[in-house]
């Protein structure tokens, strides 16, 4: 399963489309908006994407982790639009044979679709509002 949204993502039913009998393992990341980065609020992120650019990179991300690791069912599906903190922007699933495999796997998806794919991130700071946070958090 691939495919770029502009919906709310409902990781539960993505995350129960890579599950098979086949399978001993299952991974999932899942990529959520953060409140607070280092002293700054953030009030929003906002992902825009070429969405057709942005499939066929992730189908291709896909085709390469299968040639890695034996995957039997993967799903890469990534929000773009206004979203609020808490809410999830990215679902990478994999099911592999052995968990060793489908930790690789699905570490690496995530990994490389933040490198690669034509998906850009603007963030919506509360710049009126800064926090005090304990050192070394």
């Amino acid at each position: 399963m691939i495919e770029i949204t502009p919906d709310r993502i409902d990781a539960t039913p993505i995350i129960e489309s890579v599950r098979t009998p086949l399978a001993g393992a299952v991974c999932s990341f899942l990529g959520t908006v953060r409140e607070i980065t280092g002293e700054t609020r953030t009030i929003g992120l906002e992902y825009e994407a070429y969405p057709v650019m942005a499939a066929k990179k992730l189908a291709e991300l896909e085709a390469e982790a299968r040639s890695r690791w034996p995957i039997l069912e993967a799903a890469l599906v990534h929000r773009v639009g206004r979203l609020d903190p808490g809410e999830i922007s990215v679902v990478v699933a994999v099911s592999c044979p052995h968990r060793q495999e489908a930790f690789e796997a699905c570490r690496w998806l995530i990994d490389t679709l933040k490198e690669v794919v034509p998906i850009w991130k603007k963030d919506v700071e509360d710049v009126a509002s800064f926090v005090d946070l304990p050192p070394g958090t």
